[in-house]
């Protein structure tokens, strides 16, 4: 045990000075915990999402859950961060109806673009490129991302426990407070007056009352059986690799660079917020280890299409278990185990539905939301920028896509400011980078 603590407990920032982080085997283990449980929903959505382009359902499970684990591994091990990794949404929508669906290209040969780009990826970050990005955000903007993402992931909540639904009128409206929206009406207010009352690990008991309730009212079905094998990999598994020879058109360019540009900014969007929020950042603004939580998040991608699955993430879901405490890799690596597991739990995993999760991802956002009284809203250059992200995360329903609005404004306020000089020369890079992003994206 004590083993455990020095490894996981003492950490090296920038400047290589040893920090022990203030924190217990506990509440690391509740946070992994945690942190799963709000995303464990991945298992059941990415084999429904890429089964539409074609894959084969059971051997997707799989993927998802083995290149989830490695990535959880490698981060917890590796960077020492409490952050998980797993299949992302969004990128796995992309893959299977746009790039299979709309342009009619083989899942293979899809895979095989996206384990290019994660190739790319890696060296990147082997070049310190990605962290000399991630680096030249202004501080300001730091913060706007980690408010943006909570409210973006609270959006999700919302969505996601049937507080808010889609309408043809006014694109989104209240929704109806019937059957299993209820499940998150319990556990939202279970968990708020937990959290008022200071009781430790409010969020997860919140969901655990929400999960007792579904079943108890039977809002949510009992699950037949609680054991079950793991589905084979064959069908998927290094089909990425034997069709890398079918990478052979314009069209398939596009599709590499919209899997690569997509999955770096929604990992540097991600890491910044998840930081901040667990307060790594340094006073200079620079994310300790981050190169090697880098390095984690694109090797996972890689491993994940060699296994058969859509580009691998960091995911929003790992503000759960930060909100409860964790701070440390041994929540990652707590993550990563239970994915392990869950393979074989499969079963079981389904009453822990949306509606469960739902009010967790609510309250984080609520507490992610803090960082909006460290914008210096005062300076509307600065103001401009930061509102285009916070606002634009959530209703593009895209972290990359509400960086990209914010990191391309930023440059032209501060220019018309005559602060011009203030703006890191990579921000100025960025400004065209996502320029070159959007048309990428137009161009899908």
């Amino acid at each position: 045990m004590n083993a455990i603590k020095s490894y996981f407990f003492n950490v090296k920032d920038e400047d290589g000075n040893v920090n022990t982080l203030n924190t217990s085997v506990k509440r690391e283990l509740l946070a992994g915990f945690t942190t799963f449980i709000s995303m464990c929903y991945i298992l059941f959505v990415n084999p429904t999402v890429l089964g539409a382009a074609g894959m084969d359902k059971g051997a997707v499970f799989t993927a998802t859950a083995l290149s989830s684990a490695f990535g959880c591994l490698m981060m917890g091990i590796v960077a020492k961060y409490p952050i998980a990794t797993a299949p992302s949404l969004g990128i796995n929508a992309f893959f299977a109806y746009s790039v299979c669906v709309g342009m009619k290209i083989p899942w293979p040969t899809a895979l095989a673009g996206a384990f290019i780009a994660a190739i790319i990826f890696i060296i990147m970050s082997a070049t310190s490129l990605r962290e000399a990005i991630i680096n030249a955000i202004p501080q300001d903007l730091k913060y706007a991302i980690s408010a943006g993402i909570g409210m973006f992931i609270a959006f999700i909540g919302l969505q996601g426990g049937g507080l808010i639904v889609k309408n043809s009128s006014t694109l989104v409206t209240l929704g109806s407070f019937a059957g299993q929206t209820w499940i998150t009406v319990v556990g939202l207010i279970a968990i708020a007056i937990l959290m008022v009352l200071n009781v430790p690990g409010a969020i997860f008991i919140g969901m655990a009352i929400a999960t007792v309730f579904g079943v108890a009212t039977g809002l949510t079905p009992m699950p037949s059986s609680v054991i079950s094998a793991a589905p084979s990999l064959k069908p998927t598994f290094g089909q990425a690799i034997f069709h890398v020879t079918d990478i052979n058109s314009f069209q398939l360019v596009i599709v590499i660079l919209t899997f690569l540009l997509v999955a770096f900014f929604d990992t540097a969007g991600t890491l910044v917020g998840l930081t901040t929020q667990a307060g790594f950042i340094d006073k200079d603004g620079r994310i300790p280890r981050v190169g090697k939580a880098l390095i984690s998040d694109s090797s996972a991608m890689l491993v994940g299409t060699v296994l058969g699955t859509s580009p691998v993430g960091t995911y929003v879901e790992s503000s759960a278990g930060i909100a409860v405490g964790g701070r440390s890799g041994l929540t990652a690596v707590t993550t990563g185990l239970l994915f392990i597991f869950g393979m074989f739990f499969s079963p079981l995993l389904a009453v822990v539905t949306t509606y469960v999760t739902a009010p967790a991802l609510i309250i984080v956002g609520v507490l992610m939301a803090e960082n909006l009284a460290r914008v210096n809203w005062g300076k509307i250059e600065i103001a401009i920028p930061a509102f285009l992200i916070v606002a634009g995360m959530p209703l593009t329903y895209s972290i990359a896509d509400g960086l990209a609005l914010g990191v391309i404004m930023y440059p032209i306020t501060m220019i018309a400011a005559k602060r011009g000089k203030e703006v890191p020369i990579l921000m100025y890079v960025l400004f065209f980078v996502f320029l070159v992003f959007f048309w990428v994206l137009s161009r899908g």
